[in-house]
């Protein structure tokens, strides 16, 4: 198989090995030889910008356990409600149910190992350039602004916040390694043209009503103006056939493309393939040669690339 250029981003770092999110799992990934190394970004209380894919605290750290008054009265733990020192105080862990105790994903990572932390936005970004400088790689970084709408209603613009830090760290226009993401496209609409952002975008898509009019023709046309991807689930690019149970193209890929738009799915994980595949190489490498895809978000980027022949 000839090599490939897709692009294989470590999703959250490599939480497949590591707890999700924290500067191990970006090292990991980065060490595994990953393109593009994937974060999401919250703000405390504080303003302060960190790293965990949830605006909640409670699946992946021990806050329930340090501050057992402070949850809202929907049961969880806002990161919003706790001042980054407060934040800085918690130990990170795999990712648990909503039992608090369950493990979403059993096998990975063994809980009770402390001494993990949730990085801010500042300290991820400085050391993923401090290893490029090291290593003499140039890693890329997909970074994404969580549930903007919550945050505006809590009193912080973190779009805003987000591109003032990102500037000052040297990440300003198209030419830079770094992608900006977004699922809300209303606001994906604000940074680009109200924030006035020149970083490359990619519009992250969810299955669900909202999403609809989105995925239409003239959706597509119009997201185009604004983005340079579409980051999809893996079930809106395929589907299975209603004969034989294979997976064959939706067809959202080649009107991305239409539309000068690359197509990059999530999530490859090896406990999540796709019926009709063996392992997460053969799905990887199917996607790329049969589906056409861009790049992959993936736990487990190792096997992505391996998969790829890199």
């Amino acid at each position: 198989m000839a090599e490939s250029n897709m692009m294989v981003i470590a999703h959250r770092g490599a939480s497949g090995y590591v707890p999700e999110h924290t500067l191990e799992a970006v090292a990991y990934g980065h060490a595994l030889g990953s393109h593009y190394l994937e974060l999401d970004i919250v703000a405390t209380r504080d303003d302060q910008l960190v790293v965990i894919h949830d605006i909640e605290l409670d699946r992946v750290t021990n806050v329930a356990a340090r501050f057992p008054d402070r949850k809202r009265d929907d049961g969880r733990y806002y990161t919003r409600d706790f001042d980054l020192a407060e934040i800085k105080a918690l130990d990170v862990h795999e990712r648990r149910r909503s039992d608090g105790v369950s493990p979403v994903f059993p096998g990975r990572f063994p809980h009770g190992i402390k001494g993990f932390k949730v990085p801010t936005l500042r300290e991820e970004l400085k050391f993923i350039q401090g290893m490029n400088q090291a290593t003499g790689r140039d890693v890329g970084i997909f970074a994404e602004v969580k549930q903007p709408a919550f945050h505006l209603a809590e009193g912080v613009d973190i779009s805003a916040l987000t591109l003032e830090l990102l500037d000052d760290l040297g990440y300003r226009t198209r030419a830079d390694n770094f992608w900006l993401q977004c699922f809300d496209a209303a606001e994906t609409a604000r940074i680009r043209r109200s924030l006035q952002c020149e970083l490359k975008i990619i519009q992250l898509i969810d299955k669900n009503a909202a999403y609809d009019e989105l995925l239409t023709d003239s959706g597509l046309t119009a997201i185009a103006e604004m983005v340079e991807a579409i980051g999809p689930r893996i079930d809106q690019v395929i589907k299975l056939d209603e004969i034989d149970g294979q997976p064959v193209s939706t067809g959202l890929v080649s009107a991305a493309h239409s539309r000068n738009m690359k197509v990059i799915p999530w999530t490859f994980r090896t406990e999540q393939l796709v019926p009709g595949f063996d392992s997460l190489g053969q799905m990887v490498a199917w996607f790329d040669e049969v589906i056409k895809i861009d790049g992959v978000f993936t736990d487990f980027p190792d096997l992505a690339l391996a998969a790829l022949q890199r």
